[in-house]
């Protein structure tokens, strides 16, 4: 079920932008924007974000990623389109309207922690329940829970100054999911942390979702991050999304040179999974002893695979025999230089 609509979202910068745009019968003529001056921020993005789906979207700096976050949070106004969150118009709402979708449904997290100085974390995991009218003892027994959740126990009523960067991340997710919004949106929110600490906030952030099931749109430049965490990929350029699907389609079918460009060097074992190697199941062939599920990572069951002369049965979370997968195939996939080369160009 679709949470997030996007139909052809654009948003342009600069001077008379927006008159520009709506030139030419509503054909908008890009080029002659940006003979204007003008920047393109987003161009003509359309996709939908489903219901516990996280979508990240990635690409380098001045890609258009977080101006497209910004433009669905309506943060930054969109210059044409229409974006629907749960079927409502958000370019068409009142702001006191948005204000209210923004505290009852939309979480936050960005790059900066933005924590407030002088209270503790404690104090400012419970500030934004207070700004809604939330009793203090209610907004501290909340943020107690969220303290808990987030693995912050014994912290809370530590100050910013005395916790370490990755604390004060949790912080600052702990404070945007006291407000138990449908969706999470998080721009770019580890890239400041120290390498080490950043598996451990994607670990944290991977237990999450697993206990919350929200509706995420996550922002990052970091192609590696962005496959252990996404159930989707968008990759942008200039604007543009180049190709939007999941992990293992962009790594096996790259829909343009330069999104072959950030797969091809890709672990490939460390990303597909066995459902994306096996082949139909072969009434005929003699099948090994050995079987293996559909979902298991490449890496964590090549070595078992390899060592067999006959394909491998791959059965699925009924028990069923789904495919199979001989040791060849495998090979190929995983070291085949013809196999990385996008298949639309």
């Amino acid at each position: 079920m679709p949470v997030i609509i996007c139909e052809s979202v654009y948003k342009i910068f600069g001077t008379n932008a927006d008159k520009l745009f709506h030139l030419n019968s509503g054909i908008p003529n890009l080029q002659a924007l940006q003979d204007a001056g003008c920047v393109v921020g987003v161009n003509n993005a359309s996709f939908v974000v489903d219901k516990g789906e996280i979508l990240v979207v990635m690409g380098l700096s001045g890609s258009g990623k977080s101006t497209l976050l910004r433009c669905i949070s309506r943060l930054t106004e969109a210059t044409a389109g229409k974006i629907l969150i749960d079927g409502e118009d958000l370019l068409a709402l009142s702001e006191k309207k948005l204000i209210e979708i923004r505290r009852n449904k939309m979480g936050m997290v960005f790059q900066s922690f933005a924590l407030l100085p002088h209270k503790t974390a404690l104090e400012n995991i419970a500030f934004p329940l207070q700004i809604k009218g939330v009793s203090a003892p209610n907004s501290i027994k909340r943020a107690m829970e969220m303290v808990e959740l987030v693995g912050l126990s014994g912290r809370e009523n530590s100050f910013p100054r005395e916790l370490s960067g990755g604390q004060q991340q949790r912080v600052g997710i702990a404070r945007s999911l006291a407000v138990e919004p449908d969706i999470w949106f998080l721009d770019e929110p580890f890239s400041a942390l120290d390498p080490l600490i950043r598996k451990e906030m994607q670990d944290e952030f991977l237990r999450l979702q697993s206990v919350l099931g929200k509706t995420i749109l996550f922002v990052t430049h970091d192609f590696n991050e962005a496959l252990r965490l996404a159930d989707r990929i968008a990759i942008m350029k200039e604007g543009v999304i180049e190709q939007l699907d999941t992990p293992a389609n962009i790594i096996l079918n790259p829909a343009t040179e330069y999104v072959r460009k950030f797969t091809e060097d890709v672990p490939r074992e460390k990303v597909l999974t066995i459902e994306y190697v096996m082949d139909p199941i072969d009434g005929s062939a003699n099948l090994g002893d050995v079987i293996v599920h559909k979902d298991a990572i490449i890496e964590s069951v090549a070595e078992m695979i390899l060592l067999q002369e006959n394909p491998v049965a791959v059965w699925n979370d009924e028990n069923n025999v789904v495919g199979t997968v001989h040791p060849s195939k495998l090979i190929n996939v995983l070291f085949s230089k013809n196999s990385r080369k996008p298949v639309n160009t």
